[in-house]
């Protein structure tokens, strides 16, 4: 069965890279496909107040694509009581056909044996084991023997003699048969009777031999125990060998892994320890084992781009997904794929634009939440259709899903833009991370973020505090240059607040900033198509 579909927007997403990913979705799911919305990053507080409105949860977050341990850890086949013997474990590792077992205490493992420590515990049985060493109870040498309980009570108690096989005359059975001892014996009711008299602690008849009315009384008497085997004197007693628990050959310090951990740093450990089964942890419990084999070309996450096509901008590995679809309205950004893929890209001013309309094209109905979704990512991307990026087709879609939502595209459009303007509460890292891209200009790694605002000399009061998270935030990442946009929506413009060398990059693009270091710029409002294009050419002359 094939892998579910991630769609997914870019890193520090905006509301387009996170309503046009579920919608995507909404459309694959109709589609019949296996397909979940992801997203790259923090839901900022106008997408939040977004999904709030339709009643949306947001996407489940998605932090890098690199394989884990939890895409090729398989079910458990089986697991084992420490408690349960030898024999149990030989007869479960045949049914499950594995080579090795888990051995868990309740839900928590504890350890984990394989064919090889019953291969080596065979080879090491040269003579009868000692039981009482081993801790073994006499419940588990009756589940051992398969025996039939003929008289016993406490079977529950720890052994404490030696097993012995009464193959001797019956006159010199006391010189090696000692009180508490568990004794073998076929049908020779002689020999049993005085096995009893030496004060033993268990009579184990071989051979599905009769137990007579005196052996019987003579055992409640004493208060032996008395197991009957179906097997002859030679297969009861390697039998009763395997009544040894779990616990004593397992092996208690097991190398294990957490569905979390990357599968490029347990493969060393894999290579030089060579085991065939590794238990797969969660918290303690059990949850999953990888079979050294599965790791030579695991299954690859199947994944749809939307909003984005730019690895700088993709979530962390990127590189280890199968990328099948890309549904985007900015540049082409270089990112390579392995095979043709399908690819939907329009100079429109949102990416939900185009995934409204692939719903229309394909006859699928757009539910009213949905609608609503798309219909504030393209508000959000178009600054409510000022932006110079907006469309004649963004209206119209916009108009078409407003009616479907129910809503005023005006009055509902203000309300999002009023929500995306809102800083009173924001830190000033979380204005300069806000709807952030990563490009590449020229030579120098550049990030652009944008905060939009009806009221931007607010933002420009807080410059020297957001000029400083600018620069914690170009060291940190490694940027040559971090800008931030801050958009008035009434007015129709920016002024760019940077920090990084070289600033001369920012001057032949956009020209000198004024004296507190800020570059106003009228009718600029859109990244992409007014800020980015000037860049990439003033890189060109540098």
């Amino acid at each position: 069965m094939s892998k579910p579909i991630l769609v997914i927007g870019h890193r520090n997403p905006d509301t387009d890279s996170i309503c046009s990913a579920i919608a995507y979705a909404h459309l694959k799911q109709a589609l019949g496909e296996n397909a979940y919305p992801a997203r790259a990053g923090k839901v900022n507080q106008e997408t939040k107040f977004v999904l709030e409105r339709f009643g949306v949860q947001p996407p489940p977050l998605v932090t890098d694509l690199y394989p884990r341990v939890s895409a090729v850890m398989q079910e458990v086949p089986a697991t084992i009581s420490p408690t349960a013997t030898l024999r149990e474990l030989g007869g479960l590792m045949k049914d499950a056909n594995a080579k090795s077992i888990a051995v868990i205490n309740g839900q928590s493992l504890i350890g984990i044996v394989s064919v090889s420590d019953l291969a080596k515990r065979y080879f090491d049985e040269l003579e009868m084991q000692d039981l009482s060493e081993a801790g073994v109870d006499f419940a588990g040498v009756l589940r051992a023997l398969d025996g039939e309980l003929l008289y016993g009570q406490d079977l529950e108690r720890t052994i404490r003699g030696k097993v012995r096989i009464a193959a001797a005359r019956t006159a010199t059975m006391p010189k090696f048969i000692q009180p508490g001892d568990i004794v073998l014996v076929g049908d020779r009711h002689t020999a049993q009777l005085a096995c009893i008299e030496q004060g033993i602690a268990c009579l184990i008849i071989t051979g599905d031999a009769d137990l007579t009315s005196e052996v019987l009384k003579a055992a409640k008497t004493m208060n032996t125990i008395v197991i009957r085997s179906p097997y002859d004197t030679y297969t009861s007693a390697r039998l009763v060998n395997q009544s040894i628990p779990v616990r004593v050959v397992m092996q208690p310090k097991v190398i294990s892994f957490k569905p979390s951990d990357l599968l490029a740093d347990i493969r060393q450990v894999i290579i030089n320890t060579n085991y065939r089964n590794y238990p797969v942890v969660d918290h303690g419990k059990l949850v999953g084992m990888i079979n050294r084999d599965r790791l030579i070309v695991p299954q690859k996450e199947r994944v749809i781009l939307v909003d984005h096509n730019e690895k700088s901008q993709a979530v962390e590995g990127i590189e280890e997904a199968h990328i099948i679809e890309i549904i985007d309205h900015h540049r082409l950004g270089g990112l390579e794929t392995s095979e043709p893929i399908y690819i939907r890209h329009e100079p429109v001013g949102s990416t939900s634009t185009i995934v409204a309309s692939m719903h229309w094209r394909r006859g699928i109905e757009i539910p009213p939440p949905i609608a609503g979704l798309l219909l504030s990512a393209i508000v959000s991307d178009t600054f409510l259709f000022r932006s110079p990026t907006a469309t004649a087709q963004d209206k119209e879609v916009a108009e078409k899903l407003a009616k479907i939502a129910g809503l005023s595209l005006e009055a509902y459009g203000m309300e999002v833009l009023r929500a995306g303007s809102q800083m009173d509460s924001l830190l000033p890292i979380e204005i300069v991370q806000n709807d952030l891209k990563e490009f590449q200009i020229g030579e120098f790694r550049v990030s652009i973020s944008q905060f939009s605002a009806l009221d931007p000399a607010a933002v420009l009061k807080r410059r020297n505090e957001i000029q400083t998270a600018l620069e914690d935030e170009r060291r940190r990442e490694g940027y040559d240059i971090s800008v931030l946009m801050v958009t008035d929506i009434m007015h129709e413009a920016s002024n760019l607040i940077f920090a990084g060398q070289p600033a001369a990059l920012i001057a032949a693009a956009f020209g000198q900033p004024d004296a507190n270091g800020v570059v106003h710029l009228p009718g600029v409002m859109s990244r992409k198509k007014q800020v980015v294009p000037p860049l990439v050419e003033a890189a060109r002359e540098l």
